[in-house]
């Protein structure tokens, strides 16, 4: 019984925001020097990486374009986990995480379509196609224009992000169309050739790099994250002070 009545307080202390500001401050730190870490390995990895038999050294966008591609969709699958802590079990920082969380998902997509632009010139020989896979990505892209929209259209952050929430579930939908498009429909993206049932295809010199540039890019997104979501605390409690204020000399 003690075990069970302390769960709700340990529940209650993770969400309170004096407590989240102090626990990220300590793990921010480390999170920005793996990171760098795992980037310094895997793009140096990668810039060493032998050139390829057809498309030569333009191969080496691969360790940065893929990351980007996979981040774009991991972000708004955090966003859509905050979302159920919102909506469900009303986690107070939840909706700081997906306001956080938008803007950086934004970016890493529009650099998955850069970078697959231009890796796609000398591949494809043009900038761009409407095939399923890019298509799909800049509806994603687009998603989350919306987004950083809609959480900043209502002046009280509540209600903002409840619809923010909403809209983050309903649009998760997008994630499993990105990730399968290249198997439902015919494009000129190759299939999947690292998350597979039978195993990675790629070859060892790509694949390692590959994987520690993901890794990296993967501890910049959540120290960046953790960074957004301290100066949105901050931020409102700012907001709140000067209401008061105002209010006090009123």
């Amino acid at each position: 019984m003690s075990d069970l009545a302390a769960r709700p307080s340990r529940f209650a202390l993770l969400a309170n925001p004096t407590r989240f500001l102090e626990i990220s401050g300590r793990v921010q730190p480390w999170l920005y020097a793996i990171a760098l870490a795992f980037l310094a390995a895997g793009l140096g990895l990668g810039l060493a990486a032998p050139e390829d038999y057809q498309q030569g050294a333009t191969v080496r966008i691969l360790f940065v374009h893929v990351p980007f591609a996979w981040l774009s969709m991991m972000v708004w699958t955090v966003m859509s986990v905050s979302a159920l802590g919102l909506l469900v079990w009303r986690h107070p920082i939840a909706e700081v995480s997906i306001r956080a969380a938008a803007p950086i998902g934004a970016v890493f997509t529009f650099l998955c379509l850069f970078t697959g632009s231009v890796w796609g010139r000398p591949m494809w020989g043009t900038w761009w196609v409407w095939d399923a896979r890019l298509t799909s990505v800049f509806v994603l892209f687009l998603m989350y224009l919306g987004l950083i929209a809609l959480t900043r259209a209502f002046e009280e952050p509540q209600r903002a992000g409840r619809m923010a929430a909403v809209f983050v579930l309903v649009g998760f939908v997008i994630i499993p169309i990105i990730k399968f498009s290249v198997d439902w429909w015919n494009t000129l993206h190759q299939p999947a050739s690292v998350l597979r049932m039978d195993g990675p295809t790629l070859d060892p010199a790509y694949l390692w790099p590959l994987l520690l540039s993901a890794l990296g890019f993967s501890m910049l997104f959540f120290a960046l994250h953790l960074t957004a979501m301290r100066t949105e605390i901050r931020r409102r409690r700012l907001l709140s002070l000067q209401r008061r204020q105002a209010l006090g000399s009123a």
